[in-house]
């Protein structure tokens, strides 16, 4: 899979592995594959050291493609010199987001998307904080996501329940009772997400907010249990781990996960950010000046985090 999963590990690592995630916009790389091709939402997106080499592999495979009705009507952004540009932010509108839904966010995530949004500011941004209300999309996505799959795997179960991973059984077996309507209701909802997240960039040119509010789970976390945020329980991984990436899955509008430091154990910490839909080399460029101006970005995490 795509998109949130290559800013997100298990899921994420765009943000859990201190690379570049970038997530381009609804119709710029063809998915002949896919099975829904006017309702999709995963994307084929590769993972990079840099934010050039981003633009090196995204300008190999985007384009039209008569296969992909999504493309054949979308332009081929120069990538390029996208990344290469070296020009400031002067007057580029930033609206930060600290929280998109969920309850809680880490003190150090906060900390260094704030220290990112200061590298931002020297290079001529405007940074304003949206405070628009906003509500966790996870019941969208639990939707959308689970019938797409259900539709895909569903006939696996009969016959190799016992071998298939536990959590996505669980996952099929949750969204089995789903109603026509309700998935419906979904596909109506994600409309509605799709047109108030537009109404960002009424005010903005681009959107940052943390790539997830803390830093990578342990590895036997429970993906339907709560995880723990300041040294608290919250909601599941999804809803309170990283809302804020599958919005973007499910709205299409391109999105970037960028390294923005480290947490006292020397795990990556990002910033991410979302641009409008069409707007995928202007939101290269943004990441290409940020990684040229912010120190944490030529970091490495140690071999062994304390």
């Amino acid at each position: 899979r795509g998109g949130d999963r290559r800013r997100r590990v298990d899921a994420h690592p765009g943000r859990l592995q201190r690379v570049v995630g970038f997530k381009q916009g609804l119709g710029v790389v063809p998915q002949e594959y896919a099975q829904d091709g006017f309702g999709n939402i995963s994307y084929i997106t590769p993972m990079t050291r840099t934010v050039f080499d981003t633009a090196l592999m995204r300008d190999a495979i985007a384009g039209p493609d008569s296969r992909d009705p999504l493309t054949v009507s979308c332009g081929k952004p120069d990538f390029i010199e996208a990344a290469v540009t070296e020009e400031p932010l002067t007057g580029q509108r930033v609206g930060w987001r600290p929280r998109l839904g969920n309850s809680a966010v880490a003190r150090e995530v906060v900390s260094a998307c704030e220290g990112a949004l200061a590298a931002l500011s020297s290079l001529g941004a405007e940074i304003s904080e949206l405070t628009s209300p906003f509500g966790n999309p996870e019941r969208i996505w639990f939707v959308v996501n689970g019938a797409y799959r259900l539709a895909q795997f569903g006939h696996h179960l009969r016959e190799h329940r016992d071998i298939m991973c536990p959590t996505f059984v669980r996952q099929l077996d949750r969204i089995a009772s789903c109603s026509a309507a309700e998935l419906y209701d979904a596909i109506f909802q994600r409309t509605c997400l799709y047109r108030q997240v537009q109404s960002w960039f009424d005010t903005c040119d681009v959107v940052a907010m943390p790539t997830l509010s803390r830093s990578a789970v342990p590895i036997d976390q429970d993906f339907f249990g709560p995880i723990e945020i300041g040294g608290e329980p919250v909601e599941n991984i999804r809803a309170a781990g990283y809302p804020y990436t599958m919005p973007f899955n499910l709205t299409g509008n391109p999105a970037v996960s960028l390294p923005a430091g480290f947490d006292s154990a020397g795990l990556p910490l990002a910033i991410q950010l979302i641009a409008p839909i069409g707007a995928d080399a202007a939101l290269l460029r943004a990441a290409a000046a940020f990684e040229r101006a912010c120190p944490c970005a030529q970091r490495w995490p140690a071999s062994s985090p304390p």
